[in-house]
């Protein structure tokens, strides 16, 4: 059974890839993520979700802000 944690973190990156209409999203996973991480994705989330759209250039940023948090 899934911990809370990793529910929360499955719910954050649900959340970013349906903000940017990401298509390949089940390749990132909660697993994916060290707990030291847990920090840069919770704001990373809080910071697209205050957003109602975006560019390009910054969809590009935030994928690859989510690779660069990845273990």
């Amino acid at each position: 059974m899934p911990s809370q944690q990793t529910e929360t973190l499955n719910k954050m990156i649900e959340d970013i890839s349906q903000k940017l209409n990401m298509l390949n999203v089940g390749v990132i996973r909660a697993e994916d993520f060290s707990d030291e991480k847990i920090e840069d994705l919770t704001y990373l989330h809080q910071m697209v979700m205050k957003k109602a759209s975006f560019s390009p250039s910054e969809m590009q940023a935030i994928a690859e802000e989510l690779a660069s948090l990845r273990k």
